[in-house]
């Protein structure tokens, strides 16, 4: 098998106005320069902080080693938007499911609860998506494209199996018996059922049925 469709990569920033609009631009920079396709998104429930962080964005990327490459990026996948509350911010999050999010804001913690879908999540001012990317220590292969919705961070798990064990005693199959036949013939499957049946139904004789 393999691990996951990695790629594009992407950042989601949460910021409020405790935010250094310095701070957010090289993060969403950050990303940007990974790939033209890389997706760069701010929330902010600070109108203040969203004009200038853009300015920063650009200021930024006049000196940038990989202007062009990074520029594209934010032209095609890079978005601002102000919200009216941090919960907002959250659900909107939470649609985009992001590979990467960071909570630059007062409370990151408080914020957790809001929040249920990222590959991994950044708390703090101090936190910068570079920190993971190099040095805390969390699988660097995450999700991207929404799969943070059904997927989490490459780990151990994810090379081990496992196999489902199921046993039942004659007792508890006679209970279940009606609605698996009920089910298998639902599903045009008479041998499914059959084999339940046949297990659970007594002939005349008290002997298991078997048709002769």
């Amino acid at each position: 098998g393999i691990d996951s469709l990695a790629g594009p990569s992407e950042v989601l920033i949460i910021a409020d106005e405790a935010a250094h609009p310095v701070h957010v631009a090289v993060d969403l920079l950050a990303q940007a320069e990974h790939d033209p396709m890389a997706a760069a998104i701010l929330l902010t429930t600070d109108a203040q902080l969203a004009k200038q962080v853009q300015g920063q964005v650009q200021q930024q990327l006049k000196d940038h080693p990989r202007r062009l490459l990074t520029e594209k990026a934010i032209a095609h996948y890079g978005l601002i938007v102000v919200v009216d509350s941090l919960e907002v911010a959250a659900q909107l999050s939470d649609e985009f499911a992001p590979e990467h999010l960071e909570l630059e804001i007062t409370q990151p913690w408080d914020l957790l609860d809001y929040i249920h879908h990222a590959g991994a999540i950044f708390l703090g001012n101090s936190t910068p998506e570079a920190v993971g990317d190099y040095l805390a220590g969390p699988n660097h292969t995450l999700p991207t494209s929404g799969a943070a919705r059904y997927a989490s961070a490459l780990g151990v798990e994810t090379f081990m199996k496992h196999s489902s064990l199921i046993q039942y005693s004659d007792r508890a199959l006679h209970k279940v018996a009606g609605a698996i036949e009920t089910l298998a013939e639902a599903e045009g499957l008479p041998s499914h059922a059959q084999s339940v049946r046949l297990r659970t139904q007594l002939d005349a004789g008290g002997s298991k049925g078997v048709e002769q």
